[in-house]
């Protein structure tokens, strides 16, 4: 009987070293980590902030928890588009929450959105509290993802969605190749010179070459519990955006 034990006693010790090393990491570029995004992605992470937001469909006056939140960027797109709703922006790092709320959390904003630092895998929530789950390019650094999922389908009332955006899988060729060059040549570099820290976007290429493509991601949701679950490809299927809805009332 204890066989199994000591077996995922190393797994489970791999994953919180993982996880040491994201958060360090992610505290270390947090200053530079807007300004990164809209450069490298010429500026098309808005867009996808804002389809990643509009896929939510809270309900009025009702909770969204913002999963790896970081700077807080869709917790404000989800206030603008759905200004009754609360937001809780839950990261795994506290150095990103610190730089979104000295720079977003304003204007009547500090009412409505709450940054928590917590660990995605056990979330400090009760059972279905939230109407939306929430993540924008977090669900490649959680591990293992299953735990995640499972926390979000115990938080998400019936019916709620969980909207997932996350690049594409980067070890197939895009743009004949000219994103694979970007990723593993142009990225590390750009974001060494500009953060100092070439070993944060070397992780970044490291991540989004080794992630499951669409289907198998989409997949992991259908075997979690997802139901309805659907991927829309973004910028030539570089980033996609996953949707799945836990059983329950019929919002779609």
């Amino acid at each position: 009987m204890q066989e199994p034990d000591v077996a995922e006693k190393p797994v489970q010790g791999e994953h919180e070293e993982h996880g040491r090393k994201v958060k360090d990491m992610f505290g270390r570029i947090a200053r530079w980590y807007d300004f990164l995004n809209h450069f490298l992605s010429l500026g098309q992470d808005i867009y996808w902030r804002y389809r990643l937001a509009r896929a939510a469909r809270p309900a009025e006056g009702g909770m969204v928890l913002d999963l790896a939140a970081g700077t807080m960027d869709v917790s404000v797109e989800l206030l603008r588009q759905y200004p009754t709703v609360r937001v809780a922006a839950l990261d795994f790092t506290h150095e990103m929450l610190a730089e979104g709320k000295r720079s977003k959390l304003k204007k009547g904003r500090e009412n409505a959105i709450l940054p928590v630092q917590a660990d995605g895998r056990k979330l400090p929530m009760p059972d279905q509290c939230v109407d939306a789950v929430t993540i924008a390019f977090g669900i490649r650094n959680i591990l293992p993802r299953e735990a995640a999922y499972a926390e979000v389908l115990r938080v998400l009332k019936p019916g709620g969605r969980f909207c997932i955006l996350e690049f594409g899988t980067g070890s197939r060729r895009v743009w004949k190749g000219l994103y694979n060059f970007y990723l593993d040549k142009l990225l590390p570099g750009i974001g060494r010179v500009v953060s100092g820290d070439a070993s944060a976007y070397r992780y970044l290429a490291d991540t989004i070459r080794a992630f499951p493509d669409e289907r198998s991601l989409a997949a992991e949701m259908v075997d979690a519990g997802f139901e309805r679950v659907y991927h829309v490809p973004m910028m030539s299927g570089i980033v996609y955006m996953h949707v799945g809805s836990k059983a329950g009332d019929d919002r779609s």
